[in-house]
């Protein structure tokens, strides 16, 4: 069986997880949301904070969600999200989409978000997923493409940016390309019915452009992805700060503008 090989490129740092809160059922699984019946099964394959997971949880009111996350610790803050919301068709766990512990046909609903960009082997962990799926069901993934985020102005040093996240993130054993991919894969993954689309956020009032500009020069200089990019030797702590202070800049721009371009599958088993 295969396991994880891969090491999470934005670790849990508290500028990474400030990005995670803030996603919901809505800004960031609408593509599946028409595929949801209220007795569902439903499985939340890397559901970090648990926000987009509680939010599926209410639209399964006599079904439930279970929550999987290769990190122990994040999932206190998980299972906090849906207690505060006063969800109860909730269960969180540790595990590994490559070899999940579930038997067969255990779910009607498999869902990843921004998952499959992190994981060593993307295709068998979309054969993972099918294999709890039950008939009928759907596997749904949602991944950025890094490769395909763009940005107005030109600021200085963002170009540097997205050269390095994407270095770091490969020799971590990622692909921060990966929403282009993800219907390659789910085809090599076995899948023959799947829906392909494509879904993006958008940050250019001066609100949105301060917080996504301000977590990502945080997350530049103080979390676990600034640590493995000095340790491997793909940045000096100077160029790092660099790169912060271009973040800052265009998030300082009046005209500034923010895309970050998802591909979404919906593979039906």
């Amino acid at each position: 069986m295969a396991h994880e090989t891969a090491v999470y490129t934005h670790g849990h740092h508290e500028s990474v997880l400030r990005s995670h809160r803030w996603r919901t059922a809505d800004n960031s699984a609408a593509y599946l949301l028409g595929a949801l019946r209220p007795d569902h099964r439903v499985l939340d394959v890397g559901c970090g904070p648990g926000t987009i997971t509680a939010d599926l949880a209410t639209l399964v009111p006599q079904g439930t969600v279970t929550g999987l996350d290769a990190a122990e610790g994040v999932l206190a803050q998980a299972r906090e999200t849906a207690a505060e919301r006063g969800v109860s068709n909730t269960e969180f766990t540790t595990g590994d989409v490559h070899a999940l512990h579930f038997p067969d046909d255990s779910f009607e609903v498999v869902h990843a978000h921004q998952t499959l960009q992190h994981v060593g082997d993307p295709v068998t962990a979309l054969r993972e997923m099918r294999r709890v799926c039950a008939p009928g069901g759907v596997v749904a993934a949602r991944d950025a493409d890094y490769g395909g985020m763009f940005w107005y102005p030109q600021v200085p040093g963002m170009d540097e940016w997205l050269d390095l996240y994407r270095r770091v993130a490969r020799a971590n054993g990622g692909e921060p390309d990966a929403g282009r991919r993800l219907h390659a894969w789910a085809r090599q993954a076995g899948f023959a019915d799947v829906e392909i689309t494509t879904g993006t956020w958008c940050f250019a009032s001066p609100a949105e452009r301060a917080w996504w500009s301000g977590l990502w020069a945080d997350r530049t200089v103080d979390s676990r992805y600034a640590t493995v990019a000095v340790e491997s030797g793909l940045a000096t702590r100077q160029e790092l700060r660099r790169v912060a202070e271009a973040w800052r800049a265009w998030g300082a721009e009046e005209d500034g503008w923010f895309t970050v371009v998802h591909g979404e599958i919906l593979c039906h088993v």
